[in-house]
């Protein structure tokens, strides 16, 4: 029997972090599909985090918005709090770049106009979301954008007497100027700052400033130093420097920002219900010691965890199966996975022999793993959660979640793994050969070939044989993404 929370019952693991897992989930009583936020009460307590999950629950009650992540309703137990959010099946909007490059600029505008429409909002109702970034911006199946994790925000009430905020957070890249010199920030200024750095980077497919040196960083980010691709147009230009204004004085406001003429071109203003008062009262009875009825499959299993249909359908893009058996090899943010016929057991031994070389720690159980990196990248240690689940008889999925360390590093371990333990995933030419090209091409925008002559050479020399025809093909579907058609001998 699966562990039910209340009305709900729990499925496998969107995502991972370090004190707090989010869960597919569905309620048994409508059908529908949720996403339930688990944290540890001993975790929040040991690391004092209590004030900052009650703003985030705070904040997401308070914001009831189209583009924002609905939360439905917090649990708690005397152990755990649950936060019950709105399921968002689209995936991150970081996905859609990764996979894609830069996307269109009439793309980008639409996004763009939802998400200064959701900050607006949240900023009208005292809310300032401090880490802003393509990773916390999600999409449904109808690419309706959504703003989550509000884990860092900021109420006005925590604003000192000199009308400002003192608490530097969110992700460097993405960082306002003021909140590095650490004199103080305005919340609307330093997240309008953000705002312009995902426009630039929806349009180039790069970051503005992106440097290993953090000092250099820094410096770019305090000069405003970047430069603009060949192709932006003159008016996204012109906005996008008004935004990433060095001065929060002079930077533009959301008000001018909705009148700019780049802007305005097929804008149409949100229209929804404000809703009614929200009490937040009952945030406080969160970390009381609570009850909920909860069933637990305790004994050890001899083979993985099935994934019933609500579960497959949720991983599938646009609840389009055929997206998730043809296309095997795509890359996600924090996770990626595929289809495989091998026995479990055999997964796993071929995934832990792949992991090791790579410089894995590795610990299992049951049918998951746990990779540890031993060596600290840009953002600490890597560490990889892998499971392996039964879709059928004969078929089992592999699903691989970043739950620490950096995003690029993921992927070019993920990559890595793939070439030296081939076996576990099918070769199938067609739509899996051309799946695992982009794979590989996605690679390469990762700097880890000098060539695409060079790549071609690796991936003839794993596969071992030499398909020229159907490479040369796969190619061909590529050269929109600005690679050159190369053939070898």
């Amino acid at each position: 029997m699966r562990k039910r929370v209340g009305k709900y019952e729990l499925g496998r693991t969107l995502g991972e972090g370090s004190f707090a897992k989010v869960k597919y989930a569905r309620n048994v009583q409508t059908g529908n599909s949720v996403a339930i936020k688990i944290l540890d009460k001993h975790h929040v307590f040991r690391h004092n985090m209590v004030e900052q999950i009650k703003r985030e629950i705070s904040t997401m009650k308070l914001i009831k918005h189209p583009n924002v992540v609905q939360i439905s309703e917090v649990i708690a137990s005397k152990t755990k709090i649950y936060i019950v959010l709105e399921f968002v099946d689209g995936g991150e909007l970081f996905d859609k770049i990764v996979n894609h490059g830069r996307l269109k600029q009439d793309e980008v505008r639409r996004y763009f106009h939802q998400l200064i429409d959701a900050v607006d909002y949240c900023h009208s109702r005292g809310v300032y979301h401090r880490d802003l970034k393509p990773e916390n911006l999600l999409l449904d199946s109808f690419g309706v954008l959504k703003v989550s994790d509000f884990g860092l925000s900021a109420f006005a009430p925590q604003i000192r007497e000199d009308g400002l905020l003192h608490t530097a957070c969110g992700t460097p890249n993405y960082l306002a100027p003021e909140i590095l010199n650490d004199k103080g920030y305005d919340g609307t200024t330093s997240d309008v700052w953000s705002c312009g750095v995902i426009l630039f980077v929806l349009m180039a497919g790069y970051l503005p400033f992106d440097e290993q040196n953090i000092t250099i960083l820094y410096k770019k980010i305090s000069k405003a130093d970047y430069s603009f691709p060949a192709w932006f147009s003159s008016g996204a230009k012109k906005l996008i420097a008004r935004i990433l204004d060095p001065n929060p004085s002079t930077r533009i406001t959301i008000p001018e920002i909705l009148s700019d003429e780049w802007f305005k071109k097929g804008y149409k203003p949100p229209s929804f219900e404000h809703g009614e008062v929200v009490s937040l009262d009952d945030i406080d009875a969160v970390f009381n010691n609570s009850e909920v009825v909860t069933k637990h499959k305790g004994k050890r299993r001899r083979k993985p965890e099935s994934m019933n249909a609500f579960e497959l359908i949720s991983r599938s893009q646009g609840f389009n199966l055929g997206n998730l058996f043809e296309k095997q090899m795509g890359l996600v943010k924090r996770e990626t996975r595929f289809t495989s016929q091998c026995p479990p057991n055999e997964i796993i031994s071929k995934l832990e022999e792949a992991a090791k070389p790579l410089g894995f720690n590795v610990r299992k159980h049951n049918y998951k793993m746990k990779l540890q990196g031993d060596k600290s990248g840009r953002k600490g240690h890597l560490s990889v959660a892998t499971e392996v689940f039964e879709v059928a008889p004969s078929l089992h999925m592999v699903e691989l979640r970043k739950t620490g360390g950096d995003t690029l590093e993921f992927h070019k371990a993920w990559v890595n793994m793939f070439w030296l333990e081939s076996t576990v995933v099918p070769r199938i030419p067609g739509e899996c050969l051309r799946a695992s090209m982009e794979e590989m091409v996605t690679a390469l925008e990762l700097r880890k070939w000098h060539s695409l002559q060079e790549l071609l050479h690796c991936y003839l020399k794993v596969n071992q044989r030499k398909n020229h025809k159907a490479i040369v093909l796969a190619f061909m579907d590529l050269r929109g993404k600005g690679f050159s058609l190369v053939t070898t001998t």
